[in-house]
């Protein structure tokens, strides 16, 4: 009898964490629909994309609008021009185009000195979105390459590829979580970090639960004391890389931070 009843109390805490998981809404990303160029798109088309990407829904400004956080993009950076004026220079042999393209799609291999990688998760972005990227940002100061068989061809790899989305772990360890999605990148904890953002030390100590579960699907919201220069630094499509249940593992062990 007795085991009979550990066991109902174990079935029942469980079906409540996971009613509780389950419940918790998904943020929608903010990266604008689709993209419906074709191998006849104009420069001037890609550029235009690539502008609206960048200054709204794409969140490059996240990073890139603040020069401490990101290399600037836009304007000189240490004296070697815009993006567009340097970018055939940072890797030799490697053309502008190439560049740029692979700092889209692997942003942690080039990381320039004085900068921590950044948490840009191009798979929520279409190959179409990524070439309009690279082709407004060649147009900083350069000449764009990127040409509609760009365009085709990516459309083409995304038409055979598996659905992109989803969490970037099925880990349910929190800080593997947090590592994977690179939270680490701007918050500290216990010593492992970028201290852009607030501390995840002691969190629990200064906001419950509720209040770190909205941060996190809505970063825009709200902005921790302290921080209020950061509001609307954090990448508003986290969430999105995110399951419900590993969502309300993280914010547990956040709110556990302290005391």
């Amino acid at each position: 009898m007795t085991n009979l009843k550990v066991l109902g109390v174990v079935l029942g805490t469980l079906a409540v964490y996971t009613w509780v998981a389950n419940s918790i809404p998904q943020l929608e990303s903010v990266v604008p629909e689709e993209l419906s160029f074709g191998a006849d798109v104009t420069e001037a088309e890609l550029v235009a994309a690539g502008q609206e990407l960048f200054n709204g829904g794409g969140g490059c400004l996240v990073c890139h609008g603040l020069p401490t956080r990101a290399p600037n993009l836009l304007t000189d950076q240490g004296g070697e021009g815009t993006i567009g004026q340097r970018c055939a220079t940072r890797v030799p042999g490697e053309d502008c185009k190439t560049y740029i393209y692979e700092s889209l799609t692997e942003p942690t291999a080039y990381v320039l000195d004085g900068f921590d990688p950044m948490v840009f998760q191009a798979r929520v972005f279409s190959g179409a979105q990524i070439w309009a990227l690279v082709a407004f940002l060649q147009d900083q100061g350069g000449t764009v390459t990127v040409t509609g068989a760009d365009v085709a061809a990516a459309a083409e790899a995304d038409a055979a590829a598996p659905a992109a989305g989803g969490p970037l772990t099925a880990s349910m360890d929190p800080l593997e979580i947090m590592r994977a999605n690179l939270c680490l990148g701007c918050h500290v904890l216990d010593g492992e970090g970028v201290a852009t953002g607030p501390p995840f030390d002691g969190m629990g100590d200064r906001i419950d639960a509720d209040r770190i579960r909205r941060s996190i699907l809505d970063p825009g919201a709200e902005a921790a004391e302290g921080f209020e220069d950061q509001l609307g630094t954090m990448t508003p499509t986290i969430a999105d890389l995110l399951s419900a249940r590993q969502l309300e593992v993280v914010v547990q062990f956040l709110a556990g931070q302290g005391g």
